[in-house]
């Protein structure tokens, strides 16, 4: 079928911090040079912001590198870390403090902020526009789109209005094709065109498997005389023990509100956990139920974040674009941090693209020369000295792994002699249902811990049901016949949205998929034992709404 189409120097895809940061500085660049660059940002959430969720707590001084004016303007921070609080949880009621001086440096957030970071989002593109930007929500970025050469052309915009079977509807509007010299994938952890471009241009070779957790986070309102504006308290153990790993936060925001989460790493082992039961009743625990208490829940999410870090971190360059933020990697897990390392590795992007535009290179290139900006940089020096953090906690465990990564922090500034090295893939780690013993998760009791429809609805989640499923199956079969006989299905607990069931029909089990449900986690992509589950964006504007997440 023949497409309409629209030529730009720059597309970028996501608008998140890294891609909002790209599409600012180049803006930036080109009115130093008096030579118009034109940029086009496309975002499959119903507007900026409504995807992303994070902690979170920020480095702001990155911005210095972007705005000299932040500061005196009507940036969405507020909120400055006041003191830290890190506890080690023993049991389901035990606790230890951990003493500051015990505590790895990374850990400390002195002059950091407590933020959301879909509201900065809105910023940084309110701040994109004023430059010029065009940046267009609702927009799902479908497609890859090849020249000849092979080199990335751009992409293509999902269609609108296909019905589940696969016909078009009164309402079908067919997508656009979006051209450009280069084009930016900022689509966040696990973007599914990201995916594709690692895989083609075989941008992890010689890089460890990518490693990856399921971040938690609900906002909550809390009675007053239990908020203490400007605290963070992490935590470790408890209820991740026996071949689960992760840890905790809780944030005290403005308005007497707090942000609580759970971080699971997707290397566990037992297929009977529960992901989200395990958040559940993590609430329940005495150091954080005593500030939960009495308040009610407001907001509730899920996303996928990528740890590895730089062991894994690909190539973030190939012909025609590049590939940055949390698309490549970029997050710092040591800090439990990645906004702004997203929003350095645009910043380099962007110097990297002006120049090569400002010197009439042709687009189609690979602009390697991002890779020496990058090593030079002060984001690849912190990613350096991080290397260890989570191999060290996979290899040795919380108390030993937390250990050692404190002699690393502490003692030899990140740069201790050795390499760890996590080489097994999370999807791999998984046992056999039958090696384990069941979970027996508590019920939600509807103060602290909630069932996922209920969870679900907290996300504003809505996706247009008479569309095409956006999660695939390679082969019909194996949800059913092998995963379910090996791994006792574990999708149907994994998933933190209730997306995927197991239901008995004529005697028959069948795999159900609910994609309506789906709040865009990426869970299904990275965990599934069988590596079948395929997740592709559906239609632009669905998924979820998160407000301030």
């Amino acid at each position: 079928m023949e497409r309409e189409s629209m030529e730009f120097d720059v597309v970028i895809v996501g608008a998140g911090p890294a891609g909002l940061a790209t599409a600012c500085r180049l803006m930036q660049i080109s009115k130093d040079a008096d030579k118009e660059i034109t940029v086009c940002v496309v975002e499959k959430g119903s507007e900026v912001g409504a995807h992303i969720l994070s902690g979170a707590v920020f480095e702001a001084d990155v911005l210095d590198e972007l705005f000299n004016d932040w500061r005196e303007s009507d940036i969405p921070l507020t909120t400055k870390v006041t003191h830290d609080e890190i506890y080690l949880l023993n049991s389901e009621n035990k606790s230890r403090l951990i003493p500051n001086s015990f505590v790895p440096k990374t850990m400390h957030n002195d002059g950091n902020y407590i933020i959301s970071v879909g509201n900065l989002a809105r910023w940084l593109a309110n701040r994109a526009e004023a430059l010029g930007v065009e940046i267009f929500p609702g927009f799902a970025a479908s497609e890859l789109l090849f020249n000849e050469d092979n080199s990335v052309k751009g992409i293509l915009i999902g269609d609108m209005g296909v019905g589940e079977n696969g016909q078009h509807k009164d309402s079908y509007m067919p997508g656009m094709e979006l051209h450009a010299k280069y084009t930016v994938f900022s689509e966040g952890c696990r973007g599914h065109l990201g995916k594709q471009l690692i895989q083609k241009y075989h941008l992890d070779n010689g890089k460890t498997p990518q490693h990856y957790g399921l971040g938690f986070k609900e906002i909550w309102k809390i009675p007053a005389e239990q908020h203490q504006q400007g605290k963070v308290v992490h935590t470790g153990g408890w209820p991740l023990v026996n071949g689960s790993s992760g840890g905790g936060f809780l944030y005290h925001m403005e308005d007497n509100q707090v942000a609580v989460g759970l971080i699971i790493d997707l290397n566990y082992q037992n297929p009977h956990l529960s992901p989200f039961d395990e958040f559940q009743r993590y609430k329940t625990h005495p150091v954080i139920a005593k500030t939960l208490t009495g308040g009610e829940r407001l907001t509730y999410g899920a996303r996928a974040i990528a740890k590895g870090g730089l062991n894994s971190l690909p190539k973030m360059s190939f012909p025609g674009g590049l590939i940055i933020g949390c698309n490549a990697g970029t997050l710092n897990f040591a800090k439990i941090k990645g906004t702004h390392t997203a929003i350095k590795s645009g910043i380099i992007a962007a110097k990297v693209l002006g120049e090569g535009l400002m010197a009439g290179i042709e687009g189609g290139k690979d602009l390697d020369c991002f890779q020496q900006r990058f090593e030079e940089s002060w984001l690849h020096d912190e990613l350096y000295q991080s290397r260890n953090f989570g191999p060290a906690l996979h290899k040795f465990g919380t108390i030993v792994g937390g250990a050692f990564n404190y002699i690393d922090q502490n003692w030899f500034g990140g740069k201790f002699p050795l390499t760890f090295r996590d080489t097994t893939p999370d999807y791999a780690t998984l046992g056999l249902a039958s090696d384990y013993n069941k979970i027996d998760y508590p019920k939600p009791d509807g103060k602290l811990s909630f069932d996922k429809l209920s969870s679900v609805y907290l996300s504003n989640t809505y996706h247009e049901e008479d569309q095409l499923c956006h999660l695939h199956l390679k082969d019909q079969s194996i949800p059913i016949s092998v995963n379910l006989v090996k791994f006792d299905e574990p999708a149907q607990r994994y998933c933190p949205a209730g997306v995927y069931e197991v239901i008995e029909e004529a005697g028959d089990k069948k795999f159900v998929i609910n994609a309506q449900n789906c709040i865009h986690c990426k869970t299904c992509d990275i965990k599934d034992p069988s590596q079948n589950i395929t997740w592709v964006t559906p239609e632009g504007g669905g998924g979820p709404n998160y407000p301030n997440m």
